[in-house]
């Protein structure tokens, strides 16, 4: 059977792991990147102008150069 000092390690070890996986969640999320926000943004001024507007390489290439 599983003694009490052993409960109290796992538990220790279960909760630590668990908040350690919190703050790796609350981290990723403040860090993603918000791109359905730019995409409804274009989308408005699309609708807006009535037109379909030019492909700009320049912002491809910039983001993939950190890559």
């Amino acid at each position: 059977m599983i003694s009490d000092d052993d409960l109290y390690r796992l538990a220790i070890f279960l909760g630590s792991c668990a908040m350690m996986m919190i703050v790796l969640y609350h981290f990723l999320d403040v860090n993603a990147s918000e791109e359905e926000a730019e995409s409804a943004e274009s989308a408005s001024q699309i609708k807006a102008e009535g037109a379909v507007p030019a492909v700009s390489t320049d912002k491809v290439s910039a983001s993939r150069k950190g890559n």
